[in-house]
């Protein structure tokens, strides 16, 4: 297992692995004697790995919902929730800002100039950046556009939506993660009765 321990250390760290975010790990992880391996190394600690149905993006999930479990996954649920609506606007402005209809998915590019230049010329995307860039989950202060676009950015980068391969390039690739937000957006749709308070821990078991 040492030649898997620092993938095994940025899985349990929590990050989400994909084709995007590391090919050689991702296609390390779609070797099926690899996952038995894990699995069995992570088994005492009550974890598992995952994957979303297309087999996009691997992570880990928990094997039983003890009581830590549980409340892990409910801090986690609520995490994921404060960022819901958020990244639900950035996803539609995208839309709209390539003109595509479509959501972004995994291997995209894209580019914070040239969608700036796009919501400069547009009114309505403009505002739309505007109210989405000023949400606390983006943070943004400013009143300059490009400014708006780079904080935007930044966050997505930061909670592993978006990848920049070049730190001295603004050029953004999707990443898997996007798959599983996507993934969790269709799961809450389908569960309209769904209480997030009283129901967060089989949530997150049906999710993960």
């Amino acid at each position: 297992m040492i030649e898997h321990g620092p993938l095994l250390e940025r899985l349990l760290a929590g990050e989400f692995i994909c084709a995007v975010s590391d090919d050689r790990a991702f296609r390390r992880l779609a070797d099926e004697e690899v996952r038995e391996q894990i699995d069995t190394y992570l088994r005492p600690l009550n974890r598992r790995l995952a994957t979303n149905d297309e087999g996009s993006v691997y992570f880990l999930a928990w094997r039983q919902l003890n009581d830590e479990a549980r409340e892990q996954l409910s801090r986690q649920l609520g995490e994921t929730l404060h960022s819901l609506m958020p990244m639900l606007e950035w996803l539609q402005l995208m839309q709209e800002a390539l003109g595509h209809d479509a959501v972004v998915a995994p291997g995209d590019v894209l580019k914070p100039a040239e969608l700036s230049a796009r919501c400069e010329d547009n009114q309505s995307l403009r505002e739309h950046l505007e109210r989405l860039a000023g949400d606390s989950f983006f943070g943004s202060q400013s009143e300059q556009l490009d400014a708006q676009m780079k904080q935007v950015f930044k966050r997505l980068k930061e909670h592993g939506y978006l990848l920049q391969p070049h730190a001295d390039r603004q050029v953004y690739l999707v990443t898997g993660k996007i798959d599983y937000l996507v993934d969790l957006v269709r799961f809450i749709r389908d569960e309209e009765n769904l209480p997030v308070d009283d129901e967060t821990p089989t949530a997150q078991e049906t999710l993960l």
